[in-house]
């Protein structure tokens, strides 16, 4: 049940700013669960034009989030760490529902259980709340892929 400091989150992780969605892990059970938390700030860079006057956060970076969150878990399952020569692709998202807006000042709490893998792709439940409330599920597909470093 180990927890990860933002630190640990960005040796496990490729993305950087302003594509890192995961601030801290609170939990992680390798092979099975993972619970880790998105700070969302009012200064997020794409607040200004998502809504200049209401500003919400894309689901599609909560889906973001929830990928990100699956990664690091499957990178701590497999006792590696992202490299130059591979990265972990979305190969399908299933059954997305957004319950309501993520807003600014709110913490997003991420859980992602692992279902299975087949031929190279990975399953996920994931679900994302704020406080007690379900803000968004999905589950998600993805694939680590070898890719040439040039």
């Amino acid at each position: 049940m180990a927890e990860m400091d933002v630190n640990a989150v960005l040796a496990h992780l490729p993305q950087r700013y302003p594509m890192i969605m995961v601030d801290r892990v609170k939990e992680c059970e390798p092979g099975k669960r993972i619970v880790a938390i998105k700070n969302v700030s009012a200064n997020e860079p794409f607040f200004p034009g998502h809504f200049p006057h209401r500003p919400i956060m894309p689901g599609v970076l909560i889906l973001e989030a929830m990928a990100q969150t699956a990664g690091v878990l499957v990178f701590r399952s497999r006792g590696t760490m992202p490299d130059d020569k591979t990265v972990y692709y979305y190969v399908g998202i299933d059954n997305a529902r957004f319950k309501r807006p993520v807003i600014p000042g709110d913490q997003l709490e991420i859980e992602v259980h692992y279902e299975r893998q087949l031929r190279g792709i990975s399953k996920f439940n994931c679900v994302a709340r704020v406080g007690a409330e379900v803000v968004a599920e999905a589950t998600i597909l993805c694939s680590m892929q070898s890719i040439d470093a040039k």
